[in-house]
């Protein structure tokens, strides 16, 4: 029972997120929805291992986390600067 709630909980912030991801003023306010949706993704990944029973399920969300994480600061550097840090892209 105490599954279930969880998960009817995350699809109702993963609605939420999506609802600012779309309606969001400004670029970071997308970006950071997004994250919170892959964070939402990662805890519904683990819940869903820990209901079937199969632990292998945390490795994934553990590279899933860590694939978000990389990709939100990434995205908000581009944001930022313009660029990654490259020093040979601004040259051409």
């Amino acid at each position: 029972m105490m599954m279930i709630v969880a998960m009817i909980a995350c699809a109702v912030c993963l609605v939420l997120a999506l609802v600012r991801t779309a309606l969001g003023p400004t670029a970071f306010d997308r970006v950071l929805a997004v994250n919170a949706m892959g964070t939402l993704t990662i805890l519904g990944i683990s819940l869903h291992g820990f209901v079937m029973g199969r632990p292998e399920f945390v490795d994934i969300a553990l590279l899933y986390a860590i694939l978000n994480f990389i990709g939100t600061f990434a995205v908000l550097k581009i944001f930022s600067t313009g660029t990654l840090g490259d020093k040979s892209a601004g040259s051409k």
